[in-house]
C-alpha cells in the first residue's frame, strides 16, 4: 500500500521522482522520501507526513542533484510513521538504496541473522533487512544483480523494489512479487512506478511486470528475467489514458471529480458491450452448457467492491435463479467455502492486486471454480490469472474513497446478469428489452443525480447534520445494499461513526442506539417495500432520530408525508436503480467531511490500493 517510483535518464531525478510521488500519494501518505545518486554518492532525503514536507526539505529537488534515483511514499505497517522509518532505506554499510511496496514475512528471522552476521538496524520496518541482505551479498560476490538474486531468494511475502547500488552508476534493478510494479520506457530515460499516473507525463509505452520478474536498466538498455532469472521478452502496451484523467482539471477534489465523472465511466463501460440490443461480452467464456450445469456463483472483494457484490446477490438471483454468496476476500479462504468446477466465483477488484482478493482468487482456482475478474487495470495480476475478465474501463481514480470504480463494477454486474439470464432462458424479452432501454439512458440519468439543484440541497442537509456523532443507514433488499456503500462512505472521509441495517433488522437490536439527535439515513426505492420502510422511519423518529430520506421521483410527495428532509433521485428499472441512489450518498458524505475539515482525497489510515494482507 506504498507508492514507488523510479527514474534513470539524463534530466535531473529528484523534480521527476517528486513528480511521480505526488501522482502516487493515494496510495500512502505518511511520509515520503527519495534517494538520488549525487556526486558518486547516495544521498536520500526523507520526512514524516505529506510530501508537500519533502518537497519543502528538498526546495522542490532543487537540493539534491543527480540524474537518477527512486522514491517512495509510505502507508506504514512495519514501524509507526517517523523519518527513521521512511523510505528509501540504506543498507548499513551505505551502498545499497531499497523502496519497497509490500510485507516481508520472514523479516524477524533475517534481521536475527543479519545481526549475528554484523549488520546494524535502525528502523523498525521490513525493508531494511532488504537493504542490508543486498549489501551482505554484495560483499561477499561484488556482483550486484547476483546479490540481488541471492537476497530476494530468501525473501517471503509480498514486494515491489526499486535498488541502486552506489558501485554500479547508471543502473537499478527492480524486482516484482505480489505487489505492483511497472517500467516505463522513455527515449533516453527509463522509469519504475507502482502506477501508471506516476510517469504517464513522461511515456505512455509501459510493461506491466509478472510476479516473479527482475528488470535490469540503465537510461538506454533494459533486460528482463523471469522467476527462473532466464532472460525474457516483455511486450510493451500503450497506454491511452489522457492524462487529464490523473488531474483535477478545476475540481476541488480529486473526489469530487469523480463523482461528476461518473455518467462518462458508466457510459464507457456499458454501452461498447451492448450491440444491435444484445449484451455481448467479447472473451468471456462462459457458454450455455456451463451455465446451465452452474450450482452457485461466489462474489468476492472488499470494501466498496464487497457491496458491489452485495448488490449482485440480490440482482443475480433475482434475474438469472442461480445462488449468490457475496463474502469478503479476507474471509474466503478461511470459510473452506464448498466450491468446484460447478461454481462461478467473480472476483471484484479496482486496481487489479488487492490482496485478499488475489489470495482468494488463487485458492477458487484450487478448488477447480471458475474464475470471472471484474477490474480496472489492464495487466494487473488479477486480470492475468483469471480465467476470464471483464474491464470496467473506468480510468485512474484518485481519491482513495471510490466513486466511479463502484459504480462501474455495478455497471459490470447488470451486463453479466443480463448475459447469464439470457444464456439460460430466465428472462422474457420484453424484461430483457425493457432493461437494455434503461441501460443505455443509465448515464443520463445519473447526470440528473449531478444537477446544481441537487447538489445544493445536499449540501445544504450537509450543513445540518454534519456535527452529528452516529448515524444509520437503513433500507430493503437493492437499498440495504447500498445504505452499506453509503455508510461506508460517511465514515472513512468525515470521520462519524456510520453503520448501515436491513430496515427490518432495527428491531432486532440496533433500534436501541437511536437517541435524541441520532442521524438516519433511510433509503425508500423498491416499490414494493416502500411503505414498509415508512414504518421503520416512523419508528425511528419517534424515538428522537433526525431522519434523511432518499428516495425516487414517483415517491417524493408520499415520502415527504413522514420525512420533511428529501432528496429525490431519477426512477430507472429497479435492477438498476442502485446506481442512481448511490449519487446523492456520495455528494453527502463529501460535503459533510468538507464541513468537518476533513481530508477528502486522503482519509487519516487509509490508502487507494491495499497490496498487503
Amino acid at each position: 500500500m506504498c507508492g514507488i517510483v523510479g527514474y534513470l535518464g539524463s534530466r535531473q531525478a529528484s523534480p521527476i521522482l517528486l513528480d511521480g510521488l505526488s501522482k502516487l500519494e493515494y496510495r500512502g501518505y505518511d511520509s515520503a522520501g527519495v534517494c538520488v545518486m549525487s556526486d558518486g554518492v547516495l544521498k536520500v532525503a526523507k520526512a514524516k507526513g505529506r510530501l508537500a514536507n519533502l518537497f519543502g526539505m528538498i526546495d522542490g529537488g532543487k537540493a539534491i542533484t543527480g540524474t537518477y534515483g527512486i522514491g517512495h511514499t509510505r502507508w506504514a505497517t512495519h514501524g509507526a510513521p517517523s523519518d527513521i522509518n521512511s523510505h528509501p532505506h540504506i543498507a548499513d554499510a551505505g551502498r545499497i538504496a531499497v523502496v519497497h511496496n509490500g510485507i516481508i514475512e520472514n523479516y524477524i528471522k533475517l534481521k536475527e541473522e543479519l545481526i549475528l552476521k554484523g549488520k546494524h538496524f535502525h528502523s523498525e520496518t521490513d525493508t531494511e533487512v532488504v537493504a542490508n541482505l543486498i549489501e551482505y551479498y554484495y560483499d561477499r560476490f561484488q556482483d550486484f544483480p547476483r546479490a540481488v538474486r541471492r537476497a530476494v531468494a530468501q525473501l517471503e511475502g509480498s514486494y515491489a523494489l526499486g535498488i541502486l547500488c552506489q558501485d554500479l552508476p547508471g543502473t537499478m534493478i527492480a524486482v516484482k512479487k505480489e505487489s505492483p510494479l511497472i517500467f516505463g520506457f522513455g527515449e533516453g530515460e527509463n522509469f519504475i512506478a507502482s502506477d501508471v499516473p506516476a510517469i504517464l507525463k513522461y511515456t505512455r509505452k509501459v510493461v506491466y511486470l509478472n510476479d516473479g520478474d527482475t528488470v535490469i536498466f540503465t537510461k538506454d538498455s533494459v533486460r528482463f528475467y523471469d522467476a527462473f532469472n532466464d532472460p525474457v521478452e516483455r511486450v510493451p502496451e500503450m497506454i491511452d489514458w489522457d492524462i487529464s484523467a490523473a488531474e483535477k482539471c478545476g475540481y476541488d477534489h480529486f473526489m469530487i471529480k469523480e463523482i461528476h465523472e461518473q455518467p462518462k465511466a458508466v457510459k464507457g463501460t456499458i454501452s461498447p458491450r451492448i450491440r444491435d440490443g444484445r449484451v455481448v461480452l467479447d472473451d468471456v467464456n462462459l457458454t450455455r452448457e456451463y451455465l446451465e450445469n452452474l450450482k452457485k456463483i461466489y462474489i468476492v472483494a472488499c470494501g466498496s467492491s464487497y457491496y458491489v457484490g452485495c448488490l449482485g446477490k440480490y440482482i443475480l438471483e433475482k434475474a438469472c435463479r442461480i445462488p449468490v454468496e457475496p463474502i469478503l476476500a479476507s474471509e474466503f479462504r478461511y470459510a473452506e467455502p464448498v466450491m468446484g468446477k460447478d461454481t462461478l466465483v467473480l472476483i471484484i477488484s479496482q486496481s487489479g492486486e488487492t490482496a485478499d482478493t488475489k489470495a482468494a482468487l488463487e485458492e477458487a482456482k484450487r478448488h477447480g471454480a471458475r474464475t470471472l475478474a471484474i477490474v480496472n487495470v489492464v495487466g494487473s495480476a488479477i486480470a492475468k490469472e483469471a480465467d476470464d475478465v471483464i474491464y470496467t474501463w473506468a480510468g485512474p481514480e484518485i481519491a482513495v474513497a471510490t466513486t466511479k470504480a463502484f459504480s462501474t463494477q455495478l455497471s459490470v454486474i447488470y451486463l453479466i446478469t443480463l448475459h447469464i439470464a439470457e444464456m439460460i432462458g430466465t428472462i422474457k424479452e420484453e424484461e430483457y428489452q425493457a432493461i437494455i432501454c434503461e441501460l443505455l439512458k443509465l448515464d443520463q440519468k445519473i447526470s440528473l443525480c449531478l444537477t446544481p439543484e441537487i447538489t445544493a440541497k445536499i449540501r445544504y442537509y450537509a450543513e445540518q447534520y454534519f456535527k452529528v456523532h452516529d448515524a444509520f443507514f437503513i433500507g430493503r433488499n437493492v437499498d440495504c445494499g447500498i445504505c452499506m456503500e453509503g455508510s461506508l462512505k460517511l465514515k472513512e472521509i468525515a470521520y462519524i461513526h456510520s453503520e448501515a441495517y436491513a430496515a427490518g433488522e432495527l428491531k432486532h437490536g440496533p433500534i436501541s442506539l437511536i437517541e435524541e439527535g441520532t442521524l438516519v439515513v433511510a433509503v425508500a426505492t423498491v416499490d414494493s417495500l416502500f411503505e414498509k420502510t415508512m414504518s421503520n422511519v416512523k419508528e425511528v423518529r419517534a424515538r428522537g432520530a433526525e431522519v434523511l430520506g432518499i428516495t425516487t421521483e414517483n415517491f417524493e410527495t408520499e415520502i415527504k408525508k413522514t420525512i420533511p428532509s428529501v432528496v429525490s433521485v431519477p426512477k430507472t428499472h429497479p435492477m438498476l436503480q442502485p446506481s442512481l441512489t448511490i449519487v446523492p450518498l456520495q455528494l453527502f458524505a463529501y460535503h459533510v467531511s468538507l464541513l468537518r475539515d476533513c481530508d477528502v482525497d486522503k482519509p487519516r489510515n487509509l490508502a487507494k490500493s491495499v497490496t498487503v494482507e
